[in-house]
């Protein structure tokens, strides 16, 4: 073992992939258990130090990566290299680690029944119900008549593959998932499975409940959490279906579904120097938002026209991201230093072929740019030769953060 060979390169290389696959995935394959102390402080996640220098050190040519018991000091070399190398780690107790990945992990481990062969929609109709209502601020907690009634009527209204208006069942079936609580009942909740007993339990307890707080909290406040979230709930459960009307009627189907909540909380970007940058690992996440259903908007089951918010958000996202805070034109002579009341870079991201003509709504063809250089894109003389560029940028920009993903998991 020689972990003086680990340098910051393979640190960044582990992260991107724990940031990939997610914490529970990633500690599973390296052989760690969750660490409650010594957390690699990265941006504004949380790291198990431990693993991510056992995994870094597979990054190293010629090394395999370092299972727990290789680390004869414990923890402490790991969290010595980690600091000498410039990295942040701290020493508390940690119950809770990167609340959004954690939040994604749960949705896409939801076990929702397929007896059909096609997964039911129970579940994600109701968090999408709750995350709409997190979006617009509204109470987290209802009654379970306030509950049991407008779920009916959206399970009534997008059952698209013959749900039932039960809501008892996906409720119970979040509480296991541990998306969803009752805090007013003690014990567990039932099986969301049966008929008549489960239809009684709610009947009696009439039980208060609602989305888990510290889920609530980050859905309503961060515009990119809701979006990743939505995207995770579409592409896993309603291929080839028309979901645009049941977004509509939750309030997540506009151009907005992606910004934070308030400017009290874009405040908080401040502290924060560089909010619109994302990984490897984010980007690919965004980019396969943006291609759900793509080239199927004139199909025979899909009903919505070609402009889809969601998948134009996360496109828009993604862009943004990639760009660094910076204009994506080669020959820029200056974009403003300042920045939006929100912390974001004065950009505007923009097709470099048309929607109209052919071109795609995808960060492959997308570019961020200053107000000037859009103007140039816009009206400018030289516009047709700018497209051009833009466009080798795009595919470049695209093609190398996909590389630098594909690299961290090799």
């Amino acid at each position: 073992m020689a972990l003086t060979d680990i340098t910051r390169i393979e640190v960044n290389k582990a992260v991107e992939q724990y940031d990939r696959l997610g914490r529970d995935a990633f500690l599973q394959q390296y052989g760690f258990g969750h660490a409650r102390r010594y957390m690699l402080l990265h941006g504004d996640r949380h790291y198990d130090s431990k693993a991510i220098v056992g995994a870094a050190h597979g990054f190293v040519p010629g090394q395999e990566p370092l299972a727990a018991k290789d680390f004869s000091g414990g923890a402490g070399h790991a969290v010595r290299l980690l600091r000498r190398l410039g990295f942040t780690v701290v020493d508390e107790l940690v119950e809770t680690v990167d609340i959004r990945d954690d939040l994604i992990e749960r949705v896409v481990r939801l076990k929702v029944n397929r007896s059909s062969g096609r997964p039911a929609l129970f579940q994600p109709i109701v968090l999408l119900w709750a995350i709409g209502r997190a979006r617009r601020g509204e109470p987290r907690l209802l009654s379970w008549r306030e509950t049991e009634e407008a779920l009916t009527t959206l399970l009534q209204r997008h059952g698209m593959r013959g749900e039932r208006p039960r809501p008892d069942y996906p409720v119970a079936a979040l509480c296991r998932a541990g998306l969803w609580v009752l805090p007013d009942h003690q014990g567990a909740v039932p099986a969301a499975h049966g008929d008549t007993e489960l239809r009684n339990w709610f009947r009696d307890n009439q039980p208060l409940g609602g989305l888990a707080e510290s889920v609530y909290d980050l859905l309503r406040r961060s515009g990119e959490t809701r979006l990743a979230v939505i995207g995770e709930l579409l592409c896993r459960f309603f291929d080839d279906l028309d979901y645009g009307p049941l977004l509509t009627d939750v309030g997540l189907y506009d151009d907005d579904v992606a910004s934070d909540a308030t400017p009290s909380e874009a405040k908080e970007a401040e502290n924060q120097p560089e909010p619109w940058l994302i990984t490897a690992a984010e980007y690919e996440r965004l980019c396969r938002i943006a291609e759900h259903g793509e080239g199927k908007n004139h199909g025979k089951r899909v009903s919505r026209t070609a402009r889809n918010p969601i998948r134009s958000s996360a496109a828009r996202w993604a862009a943004l991201g990639r760009s660094k805070g910076r204009c994506e034109n080669p020959h820029c002579a200056g974009q403003p230093a300042d920045v939006t009341d929100k912390g974001l870079p004065i950009l505007e991201v923009d097709h470099v072929m048309d929607l109209a003509l052919g071109g795609r709504d995808h960060p492959s063809q997308m570019v961020a740019l200053c107000p000037n250089c859009h103007a140039v894109k816009t009206r400018g003389r030289t516009r047709e030769a700018l497209r051009e560029t833009l466009l080798k940028v795009a595919v470049e920009r695209h093609n190398a953060v996909q590389a630098t993903r594909d690299s961290s998991v090799t």
